[in-house]
């Protein structure tokens, strides 16, 4: 059992008045559920490394070695890096559960597998040695023999690995399709981004006047979007990007300079994100995911078929239950790419937007960056202007209050001690006291 380091107090005069005096010590009901609770935790054993469960050569006699050097040395670091024991592996192996032998060790161990004429080798050795011979085959060439023993292990393997792979990618694809299509959807569909684009045209026909080639804009080329910052004032002072935010603010927000004031358009670092995805290497992605998916189903067909029933499950249960559910999730992930590069079209086309020169297409990177460099010096003036304003807000409240202040006066009202009001008031004062 676990000890309890307490003080211990003997009573030594019967009629001690303590409360260890009277205290009577009662029965314990379940001692087996106690000692469960309470007793002592088995120390595990501490395993040691996979390479000390090999026997160590005497030195008189010469270790066999039929791996070349660089590729005895990879694999003696990997073992001994390795505290687990091979019942371990296999167990892992064989049941798909990385509780004990994580992902990384696994893929390890399937990287450095014997190659087809190294496990000749070993084996050759192995069938045609007498026991002693076979004891003084060096650590590396034990270790892969015996990971060949493992029922099919490069096809559970990589079943398993590419299980991981599976949805690290299509969580990946994922992520870039929803930032593609979120982005988009907001550019199609935001009331207050009309409103800027609405203003930038109103100021930039009034600018450019009765200029024959840019006056009376019906819109404009996104690319003048992040060079509005350089348009600056007469005195320098400001630049066409802080007029628009502040006549934004004035006229639009009504809400501007408070808690309740919105930021008008797409956060900047969503289409920085957005700019990063390129649509040829989502449907390179998805379709190699296509192709690696169904390699994986016909493995998994493969250990099934090949696998005795004592080994069949639950590996069986497993991938196949994990190759019908990926299959689906792929569908899936293919037609939300479609839908994402529609919609981007569809945006492309409502802003009137056309290639770069030299590019055939509208490419993701060229309109979204236009965008966060417009959305980022935007939103730099909007969150300065908001902050004047709320300066100037709280600045008239505090003038208003003075002026309140100052003209609220106090009158007070003499009294006309002859007025029946007043009489009636007295006489009611006397009768009261008396």
């Amino acid at each position: 059992m676990k000890p309890l380091y307490w003080t211990r107090i003997q009573i030594q005069d019967n009629n001690n008045n303590t409360l260890w005096g009277s205290l009577k010590e009662p029965d314990i009901a379940n001692t087996k559920e106690f000692e469960d609770l309470f007793s002592k935790a088995t120390l595990q054993p501490k395993k040691k490394p996979l390479s000390d469960a090999y026997e160590k050569k005497a030195k008189t006699k010469k270790i066999i070695k039929l791996l070349d050097g660089k590729r005895s040395q990879a694999v003696g670091i990997l073992i001994s890096s390795l505290h687990l024991e091979m019942k371990d592996i296999q167990q892992a192996v064989l049941t798909v559960d990385n509780s004990v032998v994580d992902l990384e060790t696994i893929e390890a161990l399937y990287e450095n597998r014997a190659t087809t004429d190294e496990m000749d080798k070993i084996k050759r050795h192995y069938d045609n040695s007498k026991e002693d011979e076979v004891k003084l085959l060096d650590k590396p060439e034990q270790f892969l023999y015996e990971l060949s023993q493992i029922p099919d292990f490069a096809g559970r393997a990589h079943c398993i690995i590419f299980q991981s792979v599976f949805l690290d990618t299509i969580s990946s694809i994922r992520r870039k399709v929803d930032v593609i299509s979120n982005v988009c959807k907001v550019l199609l569909e935001c009331s207050s981004l009309r409103d800027v684009m609405g203003l930038v045209l109103a100021f930039g026909n009034y600018m450019n006047g009765g200029n024959r080639t840019r006056g009376q804009a019906d819109g404009f080329g996104l690319e003048i979007l992040p060079k509005l910052k350089d348009v600056k004032s007469r005195d320098n002072r400001i630049n066409l990007v802080d007029y628009v935010v502040l006549y934004y603010l004035r006229n639009f927000d009504k809400h501007a300079g408070t808690d309740k004031s919105v930021f008008p358009l797409p956060e900047p670092q969503d289409f920085f994100q957005a700019a990063q995805v390129k649509f040829d290497d989502l449907t390179k992605d998805i379709r190699k995911l296509k192709r690696d998916l169904t390699a994986c189903e016909r493995d998994v067909q493969k250990v099934c078929i090949n696998s005795s029933e004592e080994h069949l499950q639950p590996f069986k249960e497993k991938m196949e239950g994990f190759v019908s559910a990926a299959q689906k999730e792929h569908s899936a992930e293919e037609d939300r790419l479609n839908t994402a590069q529609k919609s981007f079209q569809d945006m492309v086309s409502y802003f009137g937007l056309k290639p770069k020169s030299g590019d055939k297409d509208v490419a993701p990177s060229y309109v979204f960056m236009l965008w966060y460099e417009f959305c980022n010096d935007f939103k730099n003036t909007w969150k300065r202007q908001s902050k004047n304003i709320s300066k100037e807000r709280l600045k008239e409240a505090q003038e208003n209050i003075k002026k309140i202040t100052a003209e609220k006066r106090v009158e007070t009202k003499k009294i006309n001690g002859n007025s029946l009001k007043e009489r009636l008031r007295q006489k009611e004062a006397g009768v009261s006291s008396s």
